[in-house]
C-alpha cells in the first residue's frame, strides 16, 4: 500500500519552512468571485455540512494550501493538496488559492513546488469546479512564459484535473512509491482495467514521470532540482554556450575512412555515460516523451559543470527511437525557457527504423529534435563522441556549434548501406567509407565540425 500524507505531513517533509498565504481570491476579469450562496455555487444540498465535516476533521478550511517556503535553503512558492478534505478535489475557492500560487510565482520570480494528490474536481460545484482547470492552465501558460521552473510531487492518490494540469503540468514529475496516479480515479475506472496502469511506476515506464523517489529522499531531490532549475536572481539567464567535454577515447587521427567506422564502433570505446561522469559533479534525469514512451538509449537531465548549470542530451550508441528524439526536444525547449545553455552528444549509428519505430512517428520525431536545436535561443553545443549515422544523428547536432572526438564518425550514411544501394559487394565497404570523407579531419575540411576535440 502507498504511504499518505496530509498536506502538513508533505509540507514538513520537505521544507525547511513554510509561511501560508493570506487566503484572498485574485481580482480581474477572471476572477471567481460570484456571490457566496447556501451549499455552494449550485445548490448542492449538504455541501456546506460536508465542507464543515472535512474542516473539522482535517484543521483545513479547503483542499489546498498555498505559501512561501524554502527547501534545502532555496526560496520557491508551495502549493500542497489535502486529501482529507473532500478528497483533496478542486472547486471554485481551490482555484483561486492556486491561481494566487502560480502568481506569486511570476511576482516573485520564484519556482514553483506542487505537492497533489487529489481525486478531481468538486462535483458538489458542477462546472464551476470543472472551469478551474482552464484557469490553472492559463496560469502555467504565465508561469512558462516568465522563464520559471515547475516541480511536482505525486502522492496517493494523484488523479482526475488535479493530476492533468497541476502535475502533468509540470516541468520535472516526481512521485511517490505506490502511488496512483492517473486521469481515472479508482471509482471511474472500467472494472476489468489494469489496476497497473494506474500507479506512478507504469506512469514511469512510459515517460510520464520522471522519477520515483522514497519520503525519506524526497528533500534532497527536491533540493537538487531547484538547485538546478532556480532562475538568476535578476532575471533570465545569459548563457554562454557549455564548455567541451574532454575527449576520453583515441586521441591520434584514424588513417582511413573505414578505419573511423570501425574504432567509432568499438564495444570499449567511451560511452555517453562516461562522458556525463567525467563532465558534470552532479546531475538530475528527466524521462520519457510525455506521451507513452521513453528510450533508454537517450539520457537527457541537467547537471553542474563547475557551479555552472548545464542541460544535456545524449545519445548512448544504439538506434535512437522516436521517444528519444521527443524526450531530447523536450529537453531543450525546457533549458531554452530557463535560459540554460545545453550540451548535446552525438552517438548512433541512426534512427531506429523498424515496424514501431515507424508507427510510432519516427519522422515527425525526427522533425520536432531538429525544430527544437533550430530554434534554441539558448547556446547548443553538440559533440561527436562516436557514430554520427545520417539524420538520426544530425537531428541533435548545433548548427555551427557542433564537434568531434577523434574517435567519431559523421556520415550521410552508413558505407554498408552505401554499398548496397549502390550495387557494390562487401569487400568494396572499407573503400567506401573513404569515398563518403567522414573521419573527423574530413568533418573538419568540408566545414561540417568547428573542430576535433
Amino acid at each position: 500500500m502507498p504511504e499518505r500524507f496530509s498536506a502538513r505531513e508533505a509540507i514538513a517533509l520537505v521544507t525547511d519552512d513554510f509561511t501560508p498565504a493570506v487566503v484572498a481570491a485574485p481580482t480581474g476579469p477572471d476572477a471567481a468571485d460570484q456571490p457566496v450562496r447556501a451549499d455552494g455555487p449550485i445548490g448542492w444540498a449538504g455541501y456546506d455540512d460536508s465542507r464543515a465535516r472535512a474542516a473539522e476533521r482535517t484543521g483545513e478550511d479547503e483542499s489546498v494550501l498555498h505559501g512561501t517556503a524554502t527547501v534545502g535553503g532555496r526560496p520557491c512558492v508551495l502549493v500542497a493538496f489535502e486529501f482529507g478534505f473532500l478528497g483533496g478535489s478542486l472547486g471554485r475557492a481551490a482555484g483561486d488559492r492556486l491561481v494566487a500560487a502560480y502568481r506569486t510565482a511570476v511576482e516573485r520570480r520564484l519556482p514553483l513546488v506542487s505537492l497533489v494528490a487529489t481525486g478531481g474536481s468538486r462535483m458538489q460545484e458542477g462546472m464551476v469546479a470543472l472551469v478551474q482547470l482552464q484557469r490553472v492552465a492559463a496560469e502555467t501558460v504565465r508561469l512558462r512564459a516568465a522563464g520559471l521552473p515547475h516541480v511536482a510531487v505525486l502522492r496517493d492518490p494523484a488523479t482526475g484535473g488535479g493530476w492533468a494540469t497541476v502535475g502533468a503540468g509540470a516541468d520535472v514529475v516526481l512521485a511517490l512509491p505506490a502511488a496512483q496516479v492517473a486521469f481515472a480515479g479508482s471509482r471511474v475506472r472500467p472494472a476489468d482495467a489494469d489496476p497497473v496502469a494506474y500507479t506512478a511506476e507504469d506512469q514511469y515506464a512510459h515517460g510520464h514521470v520522471d522519477a520515483i523517489v522514497p519520503p525519506d529522499r524526497l528533500g534532497e531531490t527536491l533540493t537538487l532540482w531547484l538547485r538546478l532549475l532556480s532562475p538568476a536572481p535578476t532575471g533570465p539567464r545569459s548563457p554562454a554556450p557549455a564548455p567541451l567535454p574532454r575527449a576520453l577515447g583515441a586521441l591520434a587521427p584514424a588513417g582511413t575512412g573505414w578505419d573511423a567506422v570501425v574504432r567509432a564502433r568499438a564495444a570499449e570505446r567511451p560511452r555517453a555515460g562516461a562522458y556525463l561522469d567525467d563532465y558534470f559533479e552532479v546531475r538530475a534525469t528527466i524521462r520519457g516523451d510525455r506521451a507513452g514512451g521513453v528510450d533508454p538509449g537517450m539520457e537527457c537531465g541537467f547537471g553542474l559543470r563547475e557551479g555552472r548549470v548545464v542541460a544535456y542530451a545524449a545519445q548512448d550508441g544504439g538506434a535512437t527511437r522516436p521517444a528519444g528524439f521527443r524526450t531530447a526536444a523536450r529537453l531543450v525547449r525546457l533549458a531554452d525557457r530557463l535560459g540554460v545553455p545545453v550540451l548535446t552528444l552525438i552517438d548512433t549509428p541512426g534512427a531506429a527504423n523498424d515496424a514501431e519505430a515507424e508507427r510510432a512517428g519516427a519522422g515527425p520525431a525526427i522533425a520536432d529534435a531538429f525544430a527544437a536545436v533550430a530554434g534554441a535561443r539558448t547556446p547548443v553545443t553538440s559533440v561527436l563522441i562516436g557514430e554520427g549515422g545520417s539524420g538520426g544523428a544530425l537531428a541533435l547536432a548545433a548548427p555551427d556549434n557542433t564537434w568531434a572526438t577523434p574517435d567519431g564518425y559523421f556520415s550521410v550514411i552508413a558505407p554498408e548501406l552505401a554499398a548496397a544501394i549502390l550495387k557494390r559487394p562487401p569487400e568494396q565497404v572499407p573503400e567506401t567509407a573513404g569515398q563518403l570523407r567522414l573521419r573527423p579531419e574530413d568533418l573538419l575540411e568540408l566545414g561540417i565540425v568547428r573542430g576535433i576535440v
